[in-house]
């Protein structure tokens, strides 16, 4: 079937199976290999992508769902302003970046913040219930939101909240 949407603000054009996974529509024809084959069943967080706003596994989101939709990766993700509020947020809190998890935690963090410009302790740690990561301890985590929220406040508005 030929499924048109947009990825990473670009409008893009497939012909793919209609029960063709997400992540394998980003890793084998866009060779954007961020999003990680993890568990395959929406459990680790491994596979995140910003999906029409939301962070959501590519691995449960079957090609037929994504005709006119948009799509985030991290690697168009990674080329915003956005993206260096988190990664400068995370590295002043000590957040560890393992490779595996980095994803997940980004685009949670960016839907998160996306949606709650100061979001509390408990509603972080909410957020990012979905993803297995051993990498970093939750607090650490809850830091790294609350570090990259202030840098994006300073950045936007010149003061943090």
């Amino acid at each position: 079937m030929t499924i048109g949407f947009i990825l990473n603000g670009e409008d893009v054009v497939i012909q793919a199976e209609a029960n063709r996974r997400l992540i394998d529509i980003l890793r084998e024809l866009f060779h954007l290999l961020g999003a990680k084959k993890g568990c395959l069943a929406g459990n680790c967080g491994a596979c995140l992508v910003i999906y029409n706003g939301n962070v959501t596994g590519a691995c449960l989101i079957p090609a037929f769902r994504i005709r006119g939709c948009e799509i985030i990766t991290i690697e168009g993700f990674s080329q915003t302003n956005e993206y260096q509020d988190i990664v400068i947020g995370f590295s002043e809190a000590g957040v560890e970046n393992c490779g595996y998890c980095d994803t997940g935690k980004i685009l949670t963090a960016e839907a998160l913040l996306g949606r709650n410009s100061r979001p509390d302790r408990d509603t972080i740690l909410a957020a990012f219930n979905g993803i297995k990561c051993r990498c970093t301890d939750p607090e650490t985590l809850v830091e790294g939101v609350l570090a990259a929220a202030d840098i994006r406040q300073r950045r936007l508005y010149g003061r943090a909240l």
